[in-house]
This record gives structure tokens, C-alpha cells and sequence, in this order.
């Protein structure tokens, strides 16, 4: 994630320590980072979404875990001090379990986070998710009005999810809206922008797409549409720490972003350029996100390095817990969570022998890390291929900008 409110404007953050080593228990460096656990409790969702990674319908999928194979998963994390354990589906809160599932979480002493389409929560639901001290729920939107419904397969689903979040703030529950961006709805940013403020949302991620599951049928942003993207939700971030708002305001699925932001903050001298670089200097982007700072359990109990490269199974927590498969005492993913590892370590030399195409030349590796691994195993087939989604300009990657910190 590039938390575009920390880097741009300097305010501290929820989750600095995690992103970029300040703050109270922060790791000593981003490799010694325990992995924010993403876990699919189910497949199915009552919505039919056009992008949707897990290709999930409102049906009935067999094999997923049972309760007690869900409270030893619970057990695992927890004693493996993760730092943060984020519900997902399908859409998580039709699970039958779900409300003693977020308890037993909670309970354990796990920081929980829901991501869901909203929906489904009642002021009842809400209430609940409040007392069982949720840090946060996520609501999916991809436009407003129509533009959403037509995303999620279902007229009225944009009005069901302003629902889901007023009922949250209701009862005083933060919530947090994330947005896919598409070639179909990256023009309704700034009404998504409004939306936010008129609805006092405090945490916003924009997800770039990564072309999996039903996302594989759409097409990514080109460099003007994500550059201009980009540009606006600067703005907005400028805007609001002007007025005195602190909102944050994330991008997700592109660590590129942080190397345009820095481009930025060179050509405009702003003011918290060596603070920005350090910062992401200490995250490393892609090189220290997917199977290192980011895991996945899915609906069948196995594990991934992210929620969206499923084709790689590194174990089952219905035979071995996750806390050893993420250890890599668990021999079957030792040699493929080293070789996903291997990449923040890798010296300049090393990357131009190893990497494909223009991330190995880039200037802003160690600040990037080569934008999304797992969009660029997709789309090349090879982990050490590069983003295509990358929008920055070979002049902007050029050597000649790199400065030392």
C-alpha cells in the first residue's frame, strides 16, 4: 500500500509502523515483517461483481473449512502475533458463522479488519462488528449509482452499500471505502471523491486492477488514464490536510505510485521529498509485500502469497498450520517462498541478470520493488517479468534521478 496522505503531507498514520518502520512496535526492517493475513472464510457473495478475483456467485461451494478447522486457524494466528487479520469472501458477512467467527477473532486478541460489499449489514450487524472492536470495515464501491450496480451485477446495490455504511456510523464503527480502478469508472473518481467527504468516510483505498479471476476480462489503466488518476487523488490529499482533514487516502496493488509521487516531489521541491524516500526506501514495495508482508488462506484452507495469485499453493492449514508454512518449516513452500522472497535481496547487478524488461533498469527499485509481483507473473508468466502497469516514462526511470538519501 502507498499511503499517499503520510508521504505527501507528513501526517502520521494508522498503520506507520507496519508500512514504513515509525511508530510503536515497529520491525526493525520490512523483511522482519509478520504478514497481514487476508483469509476467504467463503466463496460464496450474494452480488455477481465484474471484477471480482475469486470468480464467486451466490451458490454453495463445497470443501471450504468447518468451525472447528476455523478456530484452530484463529488459534495459529494468533499465537504467530500477526499483526492484522482482514475477513474476506465472497462476501465474508453471509458466512453462517461470521459474527462468532469476528468474536473468537477479536477475542484472541487479533486487530480484524472486514472487507465487504456492504450490503448485508444491518444496524444490527454494525452494532456488533462495533463491540467486538473491529478496527475497521472495508466497503466496495466502483462508482456511484448505476455505474456501481452495473460493476456488481445487481440493480440497488449501491444504495444497499450506502446503507451498510451509514448503519456503521451509526453505532460510531470507522469504515473504509475501496474502489477498483477500471477503464470502465477511473472517470468517476472525483464523484467518488465527493461521496467520501459527504459521507465522512476516514479511510479510502484505490485498488489498481490486477487481471485475475473475472478481473482477468478487463483492462488495465494505460499511463495518461493512471498518471491523471493519480494526479487527482494528490489533490484531493492536498485539498483536505489544507482544510485540517486527516483522511487517508491509500493506493493498493501498484508500489509504482510511490515512485511517481517521488518524481513529483523532485520536479515540485516539495517540502517532504527525504522524508518520502526514506520512508518508502524502508517499505521496498513489491519486493517485501506478496509472501513476505501479505498472505493469503483461502476458502479451501490454502495458503497463497496474496489473495490474487492463487495458481501458487504453498500448503493447507487443514494439514499444516500457517504460522510453519509461513515459517517455511513446511518443506514444499520453503523453495517457493525463498525464491518470492529473493527479490529485496537482490544487488543492481543481480536484478539486470535475473529481472525482464525495464524494472531491472529501474531507478527506483529499492523504493518500488518492481510494482506488483503477481500482476507481473500473470501477465508474463514469470515472477521476475516486469509491471505492466508501470506508467512512469523511461526518462522517469532513468539513473540520472536517483539521488542517495
Amino acid at each position: 500500500m502507498i499511503n499517499l496522505t503520510r508521504l505527501w503531507t507528513g501526517q502520521a498514520q494508522p498503520a506507520d509502523n507496519l508500512r514504513y518502520g515509525h511508530g510503536h512496535q515497529a520491525p526493525g526492517a520490512a523483511r522482519e515483517r509478520k504478514p497481514i493475513v487476508v483469509w476467504n472464510i467463503t466463496r460464496t457473495c450474494n452480488l455477481r461483481c465484474v471484477h471480482c478475483y475469486s470468480d464467486s456467485m451466490a451458490t454453495q461451494y463445497p470443501g471450504e473449512l468447518d468451525w472447528e478447522q476455523m478456530k484452530a486457524v484463529v488459534a495459529d494466528l494468533a499465537a504467530y502475533q500477526i499483526p492484522s487479520l482482514l475477513l474476506s469472501g465472497g462476501e465474508p458477512t453471509i458466512h453462517p458463522r461470521f459474527l462468532d467467527l469476528v468474536n473468537l477473532a477479536s477475542d484472541s486478541g487479533l486487530k480484524l479488519t472486514i472487507s465487504t460489499n456492504g450490503t448485508l449489514i444491518t444496524p444490527e450487524k454494525a452494532a456488533a462488528l462495533k463491540a467486538a472492536n473491529v478496527a475497521y470495515v472495508g466497503i466496495s464501491l466502483d462508482g456511484i449509482g448505476e455505474v456501481h450496480d452495473q460493476f456488481r451485477g445487481k440493480e440497488g446495490a449501491f444504495k444497499a452499500a450506502v446503507r451498510g455504511f451509514r448503519n456503521c456510523h451509526e453505532v460510531g464503527q470507522k469504515t473504509g471505502l475501496r474502489l477498483t480502478l477500471t477503464r470502465h469508472n477511473v472517470q468517476n473518481i472525483e464523484a467518488i471523491l465527493d461521496f467520501i467527504e459527504q459521507e465522512e468516510i476516514q479511510r479510502v483505498c484505490f485498488y489498481h486492477l490486477v487481471p485475475a479471476g473475472r478481473g482477468g476480462k478487463m483492462q488495465l489503466l494505460d499511463a495518461v488514464e493512471s498518471r491523471k488518476a493519480i494526479d487527482t487523488l494528490i489533490a484531493k490529499v492536498e485539498d483536505w490536510n489544507q482544510r485540517g482533514l486527516n483522511r487517508e487516502l491509500l493506493t493498493v496493488t501498484q508500489p509504482a505510485d510511490g515512485a511517481y509521487l517521488l518524481v513529483r516531489m523532485r520536479r515540485e521541491n516539495h517540502p517532504n521529498l527525504a522524508q518520502a524516500e526514506q520512508l518508502l526506501g524502508w517499505n521496498g514495495g513489491g519486493a517485501n509485500s506478496s509472501g513476505r508482508g501479505i498472505a493469503n488462506i483461502d476458502t479451501q484452507g490454502n495458503v497463497h502469497p496474496d489473495q490474487f495469485w492463487q495458481d501458487v499453493q504453498l500448503g493447507n492449514v487443514k494439514q499444516v498450520p500457517f504460522s510453519k508454512i509461513w515459517s517455511a518449516e513446511h518443506e514444499p513452500s520453503a523453495a517457493v517462498l525463498e525464491e518470492i522472497r529473493s527479490l529485496g535481496a537482490l544487488t543492481p547487478a543481480e536484478r539486470k541478470i535475473r529481472m525482464h524488461g525495464r524494472c531491472g533498469d529501474c531507478h527506483w527499485f529499492d523504493r518500488c520493488g518492481g510494482g506488483f509481483r503477481t500482476r507481473a507473473a500473470f501477465v508474463n508468466a514469470d515472477y521476475f517479468g516486469s509491471d505492466p502497469a508501470c506508467y512512469l516514462t523511461d526518462e522517469e526511470i532513468a539513473p540520472a534521478l536517483q539521488t542517495a538519501v
